[in-house]
């Protein structure tokens, strides 16, 4: 399921990132198949997010991308 239907506060293991034009999010440090995230918060469908003890900010969009 794409990382903008994880419930806020489960930890979730990435499994695939997809790439497309633009600012990737696996452009970003953490956002690999393996790494484990987790949903901080949810402002309408943009997220805060826990991964690799980081805290990163992400759009829907991106996070549309991230398979968990």
């Amino acid at each position: 399921m794409p990382l903008t239907l994880a419930d806020t506060g489960a930890t979730y293991t990435i499994l695939k990132v997809a790439k497309a034009g633009g600012a990737c999010p696996s452009e970003r440090p953490g956002f690999v198949a393996g790494s484990d995230v987790q949903v901080i918060t949810d402002m309408m469908g943009n997220l805060i997010v826990n991964v690799k003890e980081t805290r990163v900010a992400i759009s829907k969009e991106m996070a549309a991308k991230i398979m968990v």
